[in-house]
């Protein structure tokens, strides 16, 4: 997945962390600053100023003709937010190493393919089992798992189990792929998978999904495009 724009959230000593709220079968809303503040030129009759928070609605339906922003086209074409997934399969697999124990769980797979494409020998498509922590340098196999955009991949050295990266909040709108969401933003209300990192995570943004919120690599198979 290659970046084409991105949202750094700026953080100030009072602002809360952003958040991000999935709106019932419409966008994800993007919550920067939960302070209700005036909007600039609009007042009530009385002449007191309206106020709202800060944020922003993302398409998710995947037929906005403004993305990665909603036009209300979730309404027109009857987008469901519905999970299809078999909740049972959402389960992380341990493959250890001498040194290093790898970490997966499938269910919240992007298909990105940093692992399978940069390091061959560890992560092997086609091949039972398809994780040999052995593969490689344990140097080599955390710098491919912190490229990892979907949090379905993690590790631990000697059987203490790797800190999240220390990164700003930030939802990078992806070429047409899902939103890689990273720097800890709550997902309100969304239950994740087992073991899933809360740090960073996909957004699937193509409406194809069967495991929505989440990405589960359903924009190849539909042949999502945001040019």
């Amino acid at each position: 997945m290659q970046a084409r724009c991105h949202y750094t959230v700026g953080m100030t000593e009072k602002a809360a962390a952003p958040r991000i709220a999935c709106l019932p079968n419409g966008p994800y809303y993007l919550l920067n600053d939960p302070q209700a503040l005036p909007v600039p030129n609009l007042v009530r009759s009385s002449g007191a100023p309206c106020a709202t928070v800060r944020g922003v609605a993302l398409c998710r339906c995947g037929g906005s003709k403004n993305k990665p922003f909603c036009d209300g086209t979730h309404g027109t074409i009857g987008f469901s937010e519905r999970r299809l997934t078999d909740s049972a399969a959402n389960q992380r697999t341990s493959y250890r190493g001498r040194r290093i124990t790898i970490f997966d769980n499938r269910a919240i797979c992007a298909h990105a393919g940093f692992c399978t494409d940069g390091l061959k020998n560890v992560f092997r498509m086609g091949t039972e089992p398809w994780i040999d922590a052995d593969g490689a340098a344990v140097e080599e196999i955390i710098a491919t798992i912190r490229k990892c955009p979907s949090g379905a991949l993690s590790y631990a050295i000697d059987g203490e189990e790797a800190a999240p990266p220390a990164r700003p909040p930030q939802v990078l709108v992806t070429d047409n792929g899902p939103y890689a969401v990273s720097g800890g933003i709550e997902l309100m209300g969304v239950q994740f998978g087992d073991g899933a990192s809360r740090e960073h995570y996909t957004l699937c943004r193509c409406g194809a999904s069967a495991n929505k919120p989440f990405c589960d690599g359903s924009h190849w198979r539909v042949g999502f495009r945001d040019p």
